[in-house]
């Protein structure tokens, strides 16, 4: 994704305070639409960012793979290969998608992990975020270990 700084000051007559920070403006197209089927009966529609991370994920689809749980996370292993990027961390939302480089692996976060300290989902290092799931999170409590995962772009 490319971005513009604009001439901030040019627009500081008309920008409060806050406002002038920084604006970016987005060039270009948005992230991917994308369906996760497990075990070929649980569909989860999602959409993939359009970071450095998201983009090297678009452009590998389709996937399979397999799943490992680890809490309420599901992940599964790509063949993609990413370092981290700017704004990496282990804190993640519910309902978030993220790569994570130690183990080329494309994460699902739906609730706590191992790793939590609270109710919300922390990765076991830090992560790329990559996109969100739009599904309720519960149905991913029906995925058992072991279960087949096919992403393509929907």
């Amino acid at each position: 994704m490319r971005y513009v700084r604009e001439d901030i000051r040019r627009l500081s007559n008309r920008l409060s305070t806050q406002e002038e920070e920084i604006v970016l403006v987005k060039q270009g197209g948005g992230g991917m639409r994308i369906c996760i089927t497990f075990n070929n009966n649980i569909t989860v529609p999602a959409e993939l960012n359009d970071s450095e991370t998201g983009r090297k994920i678009q452009d590998a689809l389709p996937l399979a793979g397999r799943v490992n749980t680890w809490g309420h996370e599901i992940y599964f292993s790509i063949p993609v290969k990413a370092g981290l990027e700017k704004g990496a961390t282990e804190v993640m939302e519910i309902g978030d998608i993220a790569y994570w480089p130690p183990g080329h692996a494309l994460c699902l976060f739906f609730g706590p992990t191992p790793a939590s300290v609270d109710d919300k989902p922390r990765a076991a290092s830090p992560v790329n975020k990559v996109g969100r799931f739009e599904a309720d999170s519960h149905i991913l409590k029906q995925v058992p270990d072991g279960a087949r995962v096919e992403i393509k772009e929907a």
